[in-house]
């Protein structure tokens, strides 16, 4: 009778441990959640309605989309201000919002695809498929303009791209390159040139049809850097984008939309738009001497026209807080939303657990990055409440987000302000105060 006890003891044990090491159903986003099953109350998010209301009331925002979930469960989604402020039309959680370096992690993904389906490693050197691009390193510019150059240390591989290491665009190089835009940008705003082309662009006065026209064009200059050496953000996501286009044989615009926003649900994210759109988007001011100014809206403006082959990978992508969301949880599932798998556990992991960078570099102490993603840790991580193990990234108009996944959540905050005060900070440590 013992060891029949015995057996049934340890089949419990057994059927336990199997039960643990089942991974959870991948979670849609649930917007009917209950506040008291999810572990937080009404009264908790008020204390973020009164925070976000408090920077409308005060003219540091013209409008504001804060947005919570943890477990799949949506316990915070609300809009505060204007999106127009002049004709005073009320902001609402399904605004587009120029999401600017949101597009990068997209464009990461959409490359992790092609590493999935064998088409390509992250440890590939980026001249297997691109052979034009540089293999030396700027050591000085002479009178004329020419830079002296130096072999690369290393090559520059795609895992360089995706960690904003790869040389290109950087140091003497990328202040050379300033120049020479901020010289186009003059000419074509007095009118002795043709004006930019349609598409949200790095540097703002490029004509290019297409995104390779650009990269070509990029890579005949040396490198600031040996990759891997160094951090210098933003044009290697550009790169990037082009390499998925070389190797997938599509457009950046088609392949994206085809392996990540169709199936994610995403349908309202896009570089461009139909004319009827334009109504959607927040407009942009800034926070001057303590009152809101209104800006240039070229950016939403130029999302949309006729020609629509021009799209970039570090820039460029446009959207509501919901759609992006959807994104942000199928990364905290691990790959998975609604059903639909878009990379693999271990292909998550793989971007948002290794650090790609030295440990001295200038992000600044303890400044680290994955493929695609800031990763936090101990020494770096924007507010106290946030696990050491969190990643996430922003737009340069004030759109930041968050995923967490030790506390199985994601946080959003949107934005579209060029010039602001610091707001994210203080709705990040309330949101992760929701549920203690």
């Amino acid at each position: 009778m013992k060891k029949i006890y015995l057996s049934i003891a340890l089949l419990a044990a057994f059927n336990s441990t199997i039960a643990q090491q089942k991974s959870p159903a991948p979670q849609t986003l649930n917007y009917k959640a209950d506040l008291k099953a999810t572990g937080t109350s009404e009264d908790k998010t008020k204390r973020i309605d009164s925070l976000l209301q408090s920077f409308i009331d005060q003219k540091k925002a013209s409008s504001i989309v804060g947005f919570v979930a943890k477990g799949g469960n949506v316990v915070y989604n609300k809009a505060f201000g204007y999106k127009d402020v002049e004709n005073k039309v009320p902001a609402a959680v399904d605004d587009y919002y120029i999401l600017f370096s949101q597009t990068k992690a997209v464009t990461t993904v959409a490359f992790m695809t092609l590493v999935e389906r064998g088409l390509v490693s992250v440890d590939d050197p980026v001249s297997k498929y691109f052979p034009e691009i540089s293999d030396k390193v700027a050591t000085a510019i002479k009178e004329d303009g020419i830079f002296e150059t130096r072999p690369v240390k290393t090559p520059m591989t795609f895992a360089h791209l995706m960690s904003h290491s790869s040389g290109i665009s950087a140091g003497l190089v990328g202040k050379a390159r300033r120049a020479e835009m901020e010289k186009k940008n003059a000419a074509a705003t007095s009118g002795a040139t043709s004006p930019a082309g349609p598409g949200q662009r790095t540097g703002g006065a490029g004509t290019s049809k297409y995104l390779k026209d650009e990269m070509i064009a990029l890579a005949k200059y040396p490198l600031g850097f040996d990759p891997g050496s160094e951090w210098s953000y933003h044009i290697s996501t550009n790169m990037l984008a082009y390499m998925v286009e070389l190797i997938s044989g599509k457009s950046l615009r088609e392949y994206v939309k085809s392996t990540v926003l169709d199936p994610l649900g995403m349908t309202e994210t896009d570089w461009y738009y139909e004319p009827s759109k334009m109504s959607r988007f927040v407009k942009a001011y800034s926070d001057i001497d303590g009152k809101l100014v209104a800006e240039s809206n070229k950016y939403s403006e130029t999302t949309i026209s006729p020609v629509q082959t021009y799209a970039e990978g570090a820039i460029g992508l446009n959207g509501p807080i919901g759609d992006y969301a959807k994104f942000c949880q199928m990364l905290l599932n691990k790959g998975e939303y609604n059903g639909k798998r878009i990379l693999k556990p271990e292909t998550i992991e793989l971007m948002t657990k290794v650090n790609r960078l030295p440990e001295v570099n200038s992000g600044g102490k303890g400044f680290q990055f994955g493929l695609g993603f800031e990763l936090y840790n101990a020494e770096k991580k924007p507010v106290p409440e946030v696990s050491n193990t969190a990643f996430a990234w922003g737009g340069l108009y004030g759109t930041d987000y968050i995923i967490d996944p030790e506390n199985n959540m994601i946080v959003l905050f949107y934005l579209n302000m060029p010039k602001h005060e610091p707001m994210y900070k203080p709705f990040l440590s309330k949101a992760y105060q929701l549920f203690r």
